[in-house]
């Protein structure tokens, strides 16, 4: 069996599409029930083996600093590596080429959760010899790669070939791919990648079409991983048992109150008395008044709620 040894965690994104609530928490950080959303990407590389993670950060550092004391987490440490002007995904690769050195390695990304099988992918880089192997998908968000008998053949319609594919946010690299982008720029790997197949190199991919994978690329899709969650999808990779808590322990709930639909009432939080939640996510150290009402909000970490709220981010 093939095996990678080193990931690559992109965690420097700007989080713009899940603004405000990544205002004061870059978007890798926000949590799934009890767990911060990169997590579900640690446990996912820690089950293939992995054994060194890199993961780049850019605004708020200390956040990821605070989530992760001593740079560790269990089963594995954490190298952070701050980008103060972001780099894009290329640039990040390449930002640390010293780090990664000559072994191949894995990058996937942090805002993404994930349940399908990444030992296909790696197979595939192996017994193929690829430069680098493409885990696809089919969505709706995109079709920009065409993918032809296990070829890459193209990359945003760069050699007028039509796209059938997604990426899928993950993907297996040879070392050879730091001879392709320049040192300190700001440079998306998609532009590489096309030059690449232009000349030749040994662009494949697998279609992981098995299993769930989420985006979370909007408040709608926060909401819908938690439904999926809440009506009983778990990442076999995932060994805690207790993050999946519909109301944290520590929470104080006053009895007259209301929580009811896709709800979740997370670590320190206070629901005042005769307050109603429907289908209201509260993060950790939040409070929602007496009598206030909510339908369809996002209470972010130690905010307050008073009032009528409909479908707000707090």
């Amino acid at each position: 069996m093939a095996v990678i040894k080193q990931a690559f965690v992109l965690g420097a994104g700007l989080g713009t599409r899940l603004r405000p609530l990544t205002e004061e928490l870059p978007k890798p950080l926000v949590p799934i029930f009890q767990k911060p959303l990169i997590t579900f990407a640690l446990d996912h590389l820690i089950e293939l083996g992995i054994e060194k993670i890199f993961i780049n950060t850019h605004r708020l550092p200390e956040t990821f600093a605070a989530a992760f004391p001593e740079n560790h987490y269990p089963g594995v440490d954490l190298t952070f590596v701050n980008e103060p002007i972001l780099l894009d995904t290329g640039g990040g690769i390449k930002n640390i080429e010293t780090r990664l050195g000559s072994e191949p390695f894995i990058t996937y990304s942090g805002d993404v959760l994930t349940d399908v099988a990444l030992q296909p992918l790696v197979d595939e880089h192996f017994k193929r010899g690829n430069d680098v192997t493409l885990g696809l998908r089919e969505t709706p968000l995109g079709s920009a790669i065409a993918f032809q008998d296990g070829r890459v053949v193209d990359i945003s319609n760069r050699y007028g070939l039509p796209g059938n594919y997604d990426f899928a946010n993950i993907a297996i690299w040879s070392c050879a791919v730091f001879e392709r982008i320049p040192s300190g720029q700001k440079i998306s790997f998609i532009p590489v990648l096309g030059d690449w197949i232009g000349e030749g190199g040994k662009i494949g991919g697998v279609v992981l079409d098995r299993g769930e994978w989420f985006n979370l690329g909007s408040r709608a899709e926060y909401f819908e991983v938690h439904r999926a969650i809440i009506a009983g999808w778990r990442p076999a990779y995932v060994k805690a048992t207790d993050w999946v808590r519909l109301i944290h322990p520590s929470a104080t709930i006053d009895p007259t109150a209301t929580i009811r639909g896709c709800s979740v009432v997370g670590k320190d939080c206070r629901v005042g008395a005769g307050a109603i939640l429907e289908d209201t996510i509260m993060w950790p150290g939040s409070q929602i008044a007496s009598k206030a009402d909510l339908f369809g909000c996002i209470v972010r970490a130690r905010k307050a709620a008073t009032g009528i709220h409909r479908n707000d981010d707090i």
